[in-house]
């Protein structure tokens, strides 16, 4: 009835779970990480992009990479996958392991505005009451003439990005060239938020570059622009709305090098998970952003076919004698051969559901042997 080989169980015991993280792990972490320097994944909310984050960024940190693992969704269930309590600025979590997490405080990232501190803070309704005190926001008026209204209205609600997305770009923009990390793993929000995210360099972009266009007739309304976005002000060091534009661009050249970039998509095998993965791709595509991998998670297939792992791991529905598990595997099997169809050029790797929460090191490492 099926086109995989499936090995049923009559039960599962419910007394076992994975084993919280400082724990020895009977699963090996795969040797090698095949990842380039920046991994982001996304998708839409629980499909199980924290835990394919969680999973890549502790197995690439245990071949000796100084790995970052940064999560810009405000559920911050990073916490919760890798069983640690962590930050909102990166912190190493493991002693034996070059692993760093931060995980992004969109109410402080709403306080500090786009940049900085004193910067403007756009929260997810886009109300002007939104707009934080130290906003040098006066004359808007003139700056519209100036800008056009299409630069102005995203400061002030309409498509700019709420919190998290402004925090992530800025904390990418920082971890762009910082000599600590040499791979960052970005679990990205939900899928809407992504995309807002990754409209930020070209609206950023337009901005400074009208700006700069009009340094002379607006010098005035320069600085007070240059402290929103937490550059110049009385730091003679700090840089100016050239180097902004320098970052964003470099920023923008990252994100579509697919030798350095990968952004990951994470489905599950369920008709509309797979329409608006191909939604997400297209619009990837649009941005110039390389897709190489598609992550199809919770598949209802034995482990064993698909990693090698400690067989206390191998419990598998039963497909003779469960009528759910049988209806569910028949939706998944009609989810798969269109995602297999779909994505046909992409790198699809196949995570099987797990009767266990995967939560702490070791679930994280039967989903890492899982993606290799």
């Amino acid at each position: 009835m099926s086109e995989l080989d499936v090995e049923p169980v009559d039960e599962v015991d419910e007394d076992d779970g994975p084993a919280r993280i400082g724990v020895e792990a009977a699963t090996d972490l795969p040797e090698t990480v095949d990842a380039p320097e920046y991994v982001l994944y996304g998708g839409k909310g629980g499909v199980g992009k924290t835990t394919m984050a969680a999973a890549t960024a502790l197995a690439s940190a245990a071949t000796g990479t100084a790995t970052l693992v940064v999560s810009t969704d405000p559920a911050h269930s990073l916490s919760d996958t890798l069983d640690v309590d962590i930050p909102a600025t990166p912190t190493r979590i493991r002693d034996e392991d070059p692993l760093w997490a931060a995980e992004i405080d969109p109410e402080a990232a709403m306080e500090e505005g786009l940049f900085g501190a004193g910067g403007i803070g756009v929260g997810e309704d886009g109300d002007d009451d939104d707009v934080g005190a130290g906003a040098p926001l006066g004359g808007l008026g003139e700056l519209g003439e100036a800008l056009g209204d299409d630069a102005v209205d995203p400061l002030m609600g309409g498509s700019m990005p709420g919190a998290d997305e402004a925090a992530a770009m800025r904390q990418l923009l920082e971890y762009l060239d910082d000599p600590r990390f040499d791979r960052v793993v970005i679990d990205t929000a939900p899928t809407g938020h992504t995309l807002r995210l990754l409209e930020l360099p070209e609206v950023l972009d337009s901005m400074v570059g009208r700006l700069l266009s009009m340094r002379e007739k607006f010098s005035g309304m320069m600085e007070g622009f240059k402290g929103m976005f937490g550059v110049g002000g009385d730091d003679p060091d700090a840089p100016d709305l050239d180097e902004l534009g320098d970052r964003i661009e470099r920023l923008r050249a990252v994100l579509q090098d697919p030798a350095r970039t990968d952004f990951r998509v994470v489905m599950v095998p369920e008709e509309m998970s797979v329409v608006e993965s191909e939604r997400l791709v297209r619009r990837l595509d649009e941005f110039s952003i390389p897709v190489r991998t598609v992550v199809v998670n919770r598949v209802m297939e034995d482990l064993a076919d698909v990693a090698d792992v400690d067989p206390e791991w191998v419990v598998s529905p039963n497909l003779e004698d469960c009528e759910f598990c049988q209806r569910r595997w028949d939706v998944q099997q009609r989810a798969l051969r269109r995602a297999s169809d779909l994505f046909r050029d992409h790198d699809v790797k196949r995570v099987p559901l797990l009767a266990d929460e995967v939560r702490g090191e070791r679930a994280l490492r039967v989903v890492a042997a899982c993606l290799r």
